[in-house]
């Protein structure tokens, strides 16, 4: 029958079920993608740092819960090389503000509109995305001040 993929967990058919029977072996993994992709996971952080990891890339949403001001940080392609497109979204559910930075300072840029010196915050019950335009360049938008 079909196997597993270690990556994404989709079912995927063999050759003898896309011969024994294609539509519905299509049909199948169709709905492991689509399963997948239905919503986002909620990564819920409670401290005063916290630096996105691979899995935040994945949809996922990283949730600032925190009353005292804490900081999302992108980390260096050194550390992680997210893939260039991937889109972290960071929503600040505490009291505090959110600053959103790089995690070595001059060797990833974040920018938010259009300023590089600009360093984006959220404040309670705002979201911002973190988009990775080329190598450690990331720009941030959404509700940021």
């Amino acid at each position: 029958m079909a196997t597993t993929t270690p990556n994404f967990g989709w079912t995927v058919p063999t050759s003898s079920d896309l011969v024994k029977n294609g539509a519905t072996a299509i049909e199948t993994l169709g709905d492991s993608v689509d399963a997948s992709f239905a919503g986002l996971t909620v990564n819920a952080q409670t401290g005063l740092t916290y630096t996105a990891v691979k899995a935040d890339g994945l949809n996922a949403i990283v949730t600032m819960d925190n009353a005292a001001a804490n900081v999302f940080s992108i980390p260096t392609d050194a550390t992680y090389d997210f893939p260039i497109g991937t889109t972290l979204v960071v929503y600040q559910k505490g009291a505090g503000i959110t600053t959103i930075q790089a995690v070595t300072s001059g060797t990833t840029t974040v920018t938010s509109a259009g300023a590089v010196s600009a360093v984006p915050v959220l404040a309670r019950y705002k979201a911002a995305a973190c988009i990775k335009l080329a190598a450690n360049s990331w720009t941030v938008v959404g509700g940021i001040a």
